[in-house]
């Protein structure tokens, strides 16, 4: 932590700090939001916009983000999968990060929201055994279809402008 603090750094850690909190709070405000609809949500478009605008800190701002969730809603098995499927989601994005198709984007955004359900449901089978988990998964199955076309449409539509208006705010900064 030490070498962060070194004398010149400060400002830059400080705009740091605050750029990161800011997109864990918009992506807290998008979640909360949207709540109403049934698994359509901007937050899987957004980690992966910040996974391309801010390489490894998007960690931050995904563990600021899950754990603010908790404080609202409640710390239960749900926010234990979110520890790492929201980080599964980087990684992905992550990996592929050279290509600049976003048609890409949107089918790994869709793909991603049909897997959802099927990653949040691991905990349950060290909590109830594979029995829960199955029922778990396929009790959300009609939600992981909305939430894997809604993350398609929303990604195919809003990836370039939100991309380009991200790395327009990034060069002036």
């Amino acid at each position: 932590m030490r070498s962060l603090l070194r004398p010149g750094k400060s400002r830059l850690l400080l705009r740091d700090i605050t750029t990161l909190a800011l997109c864990a709070a918009l992506l807290v405000a998008v979640q909360v939001s949207l709540a109403f609809l049934p698994n359509i949500e901007l937050v899987s478009l957004l980690v992966m916009l910040f996974t391309m605008t801010f390489g490894w800190r998007v960690l931050w701002i995904i563990y600021a983000f899950v754990m603010v969730e908790g404080l609202i809603f409640g710390f239960h098995i749900w926010w234990i999968s979110w520890l790492y499927t929201w980080t599964v989601l980087a990684g992905l994005t992550w990996l592929f990060r050279n290509i600049r198709s976003h048609q890409f984007y949107a089918a790994l955004s869709g793909a991603f929201g049909l897997a959802f359900g099927a990653l949040c449901s691991i905990p349950y089978l060290f909590v109830g055994g594979p029995a829960a988990m199955i029922g778990y998964w396929v009790a959300g199955i009609p939600f992981d279809l909305l939430h894997g076309a809604g993350n398609f449409a929303l990604c195919l539509f809003l990836w370039e402008p939100l991309y380009g208006l991200l790395c327009k705010l990034r060069e002036e900064s």
